[in-house]
Formats: C-alpha cells, sequence, structure tokens
C-alpha cells in the first residue's frame, strides 16, 4: 500500500494546491426536493428480459450465406474453427422486438455445438473481439423456434465477445490434467478458456 500511497502524494498535493487557490465560490440556492413518484401496481415478467432498441439490432455486413455481421470492438490474430471450443460472454434477443431470450458470462462450449449462424460467426472472430451477428431463421432454428422464447422463423440478434478459445487436442489435454488431480487444470491459466465439461449447449 506504500507504494500507491506514494504515487497518490504528489496528485493529493497538487488537488490541494489547487484547492487552495481557487477563489470562493457563492453557495448555490438551495433545490426543492422532487415529489415521490407514485407507487406502480405493473408486474414484472418472471424471468426479467430487457429490450433491446433498435439500432442495436442491426449489422452493416452479410456473409454468403445471409448471416448478418457488425464489428464492435475489432481484435487481430487467429480465428477459432469449427472443431475448436471456445469461452464467450453472449447476449441473445429477437429481432423483431428486441427481447433478450438468452444470455451467460464465460459460457464455454464447441463452435459446431450451436446453430449454424452463430457457429459461422464464431469462426469470423478474432479473440478479444466483440462482434454482433444478425442470424436469419434459415441458419437459426428455422420453422420449429425453441421453447416459448424463441418463436417459429424468428430472426436473431447475438452481442458475442470471444473471450478465448482452444483446440480440441488442448481440451482434451486440460482434461487429463484436472483428473490427474494437478491444481488449478480445470480452470487453465489466467484469461485462458477452462476445459468445458459436457453440457447442454445454450441457446445460440
Amino acid at each position: 500500500m506504500s507504494h500507491i500511497r506514494q504515487r497518490l502524494a504528489p496528485a493529493a498535493a497538487l488537488l490541494s494546491l489547487v484547492l487552495g487557490a481557487a477563489p470562493a465560490i457563492a453557495a448555490p440556492a438551495p433545490v426543492r426536493a422532487a415529489a415521490a413518484p407514485a407507487a406502480s401496481a405493473a408486474i414484472l415478467p418472471v424471468p426479467l428480459q430487457p429490450i433491446i432498441a433498435a439500432g442495436q439490432r442491426q449489422c452493416t455486413a452479410k456473409t454468403a450465406s445471409g448471416l448478418g455481421t457488425m464489428t464492435l470492438k475489432p481484435a487481430t490474430g487467429a480465428m477459432p474453427t469449427k472443431a475448436d471450443f471456445v469461452l464467450v460472454n453472449y447476449i441473445g434477443y429477437l429481432a423483431a422486438d428486441g427481447k433478450v431470450f438468452d444470455q451467460a458470462n464465460a459460457a464455454a462450449f464447441p463452435v459446431e455445438g450451436v446453430i449454424p449462424g452463430f457457429s459461422e460467426g464464431l469462426q469470423l472472430m478474432a479473440k478479444g473481439s466483440i462482434w454482433r451477428f444478425c442470424v436469419p431463421a434459415a441458419i437459426g432454428y428455422g420453422a420449429k423456434g425453441a421453447g416459448d422464447t424463441i418463436p417459429a422463423n424468428a430472426d436473431l440478434v447475438f452481442q458475442v465477445e470471444l473471450v478465448d478459445y482452444k483446440t480440441a487436442a488442448e481440451v482434451e489435454a486440460m482434461r487429463a490434467a484436472a483428473q490427474a488431480g494437478q491444481p488449478g487444470a480445470a480452470e487453465g491459466a489466467p484469461g485462458q478458456a477452462p476445459a468445458p465439461a459436457a453440457a447442454t449447449p445454450p441457446k445460440p
């Protein structure tokens, strides 16, 4: 902590000097307290699903398959392949009305374990980038939809951050190390994708 205080000392001295030299400022006029809002009997939906604004449901480019894309935070480097495993933060919502149907932080799953449009988009991303995917129903859930939250023939939008990715061989090595009882092997090094367990893939 001493080195932090040493770094802050010059800034504190400068601040006191500026404040000491500053002219006196008249006190502001008293502000009247705002009236308390009236109680609302509106019932919140469960689970709470925010609505994403129309401008955040649009993409600026399109691939041959019809997948819409927009780079929100660029990054450079290698990109995952269909056989790799990814670690992502994502939000999925309906293109028609912006209703969020799924979201997760640090979700780990195989690139080919999700809908075609989401899988294609992942393979365009470098680690650390954030993209928006506009997924037409034809490369999404199609005429079947998904449960009660994704209607039939629904176009979808995803905001995706690619935190990290691993090859299948790397994942198997991490799993083997974890089974051998090496501390921290299951989680991997800081900033790296954990070895995904066999689990149900997310909504994408």
